[in-house]
């Protein structure tokens, strides 16, 4: 590992073909790059979880945090990996102060793996418009977490407003088990007829504010034409949000999977004695190695997604966005005006007074400080100002010998 302090994304990329080298390590059978965002606070966590899926799908790992967007001066800190802690792939971890975090696609562009896909992964509250982000523009799959939210519930809703072929959310991940073992079971009682099931209607028992519990009523309302509703379950769920899932089937019959809390579930099906299937929960790294073995449309998802959000034609939607430049640290525009730009084409936004900021963050960032990279600071209101478009205001005039971008 060697660690480049204060550099750049030239820099960045020499190094990273001088450790190839060295190393002996050849990637030409990388499969994708896997661009994540991720606050300082949770980059531990993200590493994890974006190694453990590197180790089964084969790619180039680059990670962003962006720390201290109001800094005037902007510097970039680049830890470079090639077969080390974060996976048998190269990697690497870039921490980007001041400005340089709104641009961060200047420094990600000359480090993803040529002809081969990109997927941006948001381990922080998603932005609401994908489209003000270019790491999310430039990629083919694009992965949410809605559950990092504070109302996981409504940014569904945000994310279908935003919606385009090739977005897709944990939340949704984490009904894969379930979804699973029910279609497994109502095959099972089609086998036993011999003949095709019709389900007439049914609930999902658990958390009705749990975003994966209100995807998969939303799923199996698309997928069985009858209305499915999540209702408040007497037990606690699981970490899904569902404690059970009840179908009522024709020929008077009724299927129900239940959480049995030991990493399982209880089958009751017609004419079948009980029986008990594995259902644990999964690690966040199993997860995102899901998603990475599919770079395709997800048309479930949307589905479901247009079940529980009412919107529609989610998989008629371009697949391609086209990036909106966006300054945080301005006003938000007048509604129908594009973001950052005015009639005359000059920034809009009334001017707020600036943050108070030393010329230089050298002296007093912790990082540049110690040399240490793993201090839990937290972030994530930083990183929410990036994504979110309708953030405070905040004049970006620069001042003195800071101000250069």
């Amino acid at each position: 590992m060697t660690t480049l302090w204060d550099t750049t994304g030239s820099a960045v990329v020499k190094e990273l073909a001088a450790q190839r080298r060295t190393g002996g390590a050849v990637m030409s059978g990388v499969a994708l790059t896997l661009v994540v965002v991720a606050d300082e606070s949770r980059v531990a966590e993200a590493e994890e979880a974006a190694s453990a899926a590197a180790a089964t799908n084969p790619c180039r790992l680059l990670i962003v945090v962006r720390r201290q967007v109001e800094a005037p001066v902007p510097r970039l800190d680049a830890e470079v990996v090639v077969g080390g802690r974060l996976g048998p792939g190269e990697a690497v971890v870039m921490r980007m102060y001041g400005r340089l975090g709104l641009h961060a696609e200047s420094v990600v562009l000359p480090l993803l793996a040529a002809d081969a896909p990109v997927v941006t992964w948001w381990h922080a509250p998603p932005p609401e418009r994908v489209s003000t982000d270019a790491l999310g523009v430039i990629a083919d799959r694009r992965i949410s977490d809605s559950s990092m939210s504070d109302d996981p519930v409504s940014a569904l809703a945000v994310r279908a407003k935003d919606y385009a072929p090739g977005d897709t959310d944990l939340t949704w991940t984490r009904s894969t088990p379930w979804r699973a073992t029910l279609a497994s079971t109502l095959d099972s009682v089609s086998g036993r007829r011999a003949e095709a099931v019709r389900v007439l209607g049914g609930e999902v028992s658990g958390d009705v504010h749990n975003a994966t519990a209100q995807l998969v009523a939303g799923w199996l309302s698309s997928r069985c034409g009858c209305s499915i509703q999540v209702v408040p379950s007497t037990r606690v769920p699981g970490s899904a949000g569902i404690d059970s899932v009840t179908l009522r089937l024709d020929q008077d019959e009724e299927v129900r999977l239940t959480d049995d809390r030991k990493g399982g579930a209880v089958i009751q099906q017609p004419n079948r004695p009980e029986a008990t299937v594995a259902l644990p929960d999964r690690s966040l790294g199993e997860l995102i190695g899901e998603e990475l073995r599919r770079l395709d449309q997800d048309e479930p998802f949307s589905e479901a997604l247009e079940v529980v959000t009412g919107e529609t034609g989610l998989s008629d939607r371009p697949a391609l966005r086209e990036h909106v430049w966006f300054d945080p640290m301005r006003a938000k525009p007048p509604m129908g005006q594009t973001p950052g730009k005015s009639a005359g084409d000059e920034p809009t936004g009334v001017a707020a007074p600036l943050p108070t900021v030393p010329p230089s963050s050298e002296d007093t960032d912790e990082v540049a400080e110690s040399g240490e990279h793993d201090d839990p600071a937290d972030d994530s209101d930083e990183q929410s100002v990036v994504q979110d478009a309708d953030a405070p205001s905040a004049d970006v005039t620069p001042r003195g010998k800071g101000g250069k971008r």
